[in-house]
């Protein structure tokens, strides 16, 4: 099972909407894809919710697909706070992830994405080695979060691939 994690709690942000299309490719490549995305979680306690989530969408997770926006040059706190409060040897310990990084800045959130390699490394989980940062999100979808650069579109498809293989 691939449970993809759409890495922040804004509402309508763009870090959705790339996530929407992940979770389309992935279907397209012949995955079954979950989402778990902190707008709807409180990932800042162990509730009742939070704690159903972790059962269904984290702990039967084989492989992770972030989607994580840059937030000052780093990973958005309410990611951390998923990976803090969560069972973690349950969740994440012997796992596979994918990171993708999305910043309206020229580096995609470079800086995160190796931070969370940091995290992720030191929870255990395998990191694929194709990091995608895209930069200058805002020049490569639209409003409605079609993705409109051809050579973004293919290196995710790459970067996918690859993932499914991994």
């Amino acid at each position: 099972m691939i449970t993809l994690i759409s890495g922040t709690a804004r509402k309508g942000s763009r870090t959705r909407k790339l996530a929407d299309n992940y979770l389309r490719m992935l279907r397209d490549q012949g995955a079954d894809p979950k989402l778990f995305c902190l707008e709807t979680y409180s990932v800042w306690e162990r509730d009742e919710a939070f704690i159903q989530a972790e059962q269904e969408l984290l702990i039967p997770a084989q492989k992770f697909v972030f989607i994580i926006p840059e937030y000052n040059g780093s990973i958005p706190g309410m990611l951390k706070m998923l990976l803090d409060n969560s069972a973690i040897k349950d969740c994440w310990w012997g796992k596979k992830a994918l990171l993708t990084g999305l910043a309206d800045g020229r580096a995609g959130n470079l800086r995160g994405l190796e931070h969370m390699t940091g995290i992720l490394n030191y929870l255990h989980v395998d990191v694929y080695w194709n990091k995608l940062p895209i930069s200058r999100i805002s020049t490569e979808m639209t409003e409605d979060g079609t993705l409109i650069q051809p050579a973004t579109v293919a290196a995710i498809h790459d970067q996918i691939n690859g993932f499914l293989h991994f």
